[in-house]
């Protein structure tokens, strides 16, 4: 069956085309001019990928995406924007987006990201053996793609999730920058590393700050692992 992706695209040129493009790819497609069809068609389900224009009429791609990840809604979002500055990107990012396009962009990248995520989440639902991966008081459940240390829920960005997962699944493995960037990105990024240093950072806050036993750790001059307790 061919994986279904919804286009939310005021701008007719460039919804046409992404279509047309990802129709040769093989994909189902479907369209919404406007934040308010757009999220309508998101919450009845059935997609496995949307591409979110930010500015958008009715309602702007960043409420639209709001609204999606409060319902719970897992399905992946690509942001595409022609805003690029840092705050934009960190926007999009804590209210839940999965990666962020800005236009103008080249439809070969495109493609590649919108393959990635596919086969990551693919991966997550249908590739696993176990539903939950345990390390030490640290739960992650696969299926809901929701995280607890002992008893407390911890809210994660789905990039968050995808870094966490990525470490717990290489538990007691050093991991370098690159292979994170290439393994979790998921494309060849452009710009500085230090991204990964970021949402090391943001995961340190959420998942081992006023625990005693930090799981996450920086393997100085190589990179980060997720280390079990007794490990």
């Amino acid at each position: 069956m061919s994986e279904k992706i919804l286009i939310i695209e005021d701008e007719d040129g460039i919804a046409r085309i992404l279509q047309l493009e990802l129709e040769h790819e093989g994909y189902e497609v479907g369209r919404a001019k406007d934040g308010r069809t757009g999220l309508e068609m998101a919450m009845e389900g059935g997609w496995d990928l949307l591409l979110l224009d930010v500015m958008l009429p009715e309602l702007n791609g960043i409420e639209v995406l709001r609204r999606i990840r409060q319902s719970d809604n897992t399905v992946p979002i690509i942001l595409l924007t022609a805003r690029d500055t840092v705050p934009d990107k960190v926007s999009g990012f804590e209210h839940g987006a999965n990666d962020y396009v800005t236009k103008p962009f080249a439809m070969e990248e495109l493609l590649a990201r919108v393959r990635n995520i596919l086969r990551i989440f693919k991966s997550s639902r249908e590739g696993e053996t176990e539903d939950v991966l345990r390390i030490g008081d640290l739960t992650i459940e696969l299926l809901t793609r929701k995280v607890f240390r002992k008893d407390h829920a911890i809210d994660l960005t789905p990039r968050e999730f995808e870094l966490l997962l990525y470490l717990a699944r290489n538990k007691n493995e050093e991991k370098t920058r690159d292979e994170i960037l290439s393994d979790v990105w998921g494309y060849e990024y452009i710009g500085d590393t230090n991204v990964v240093d970021v949402y090391i950072r943001y995961l340190r806050q959420k998942m081992d700050k006023g625990y005693r036993h930090k799981l996450l750790h920086t393997v100085r001059g190589v990179g980060y692992m997720v280390k079990e307790p007794d490990a």
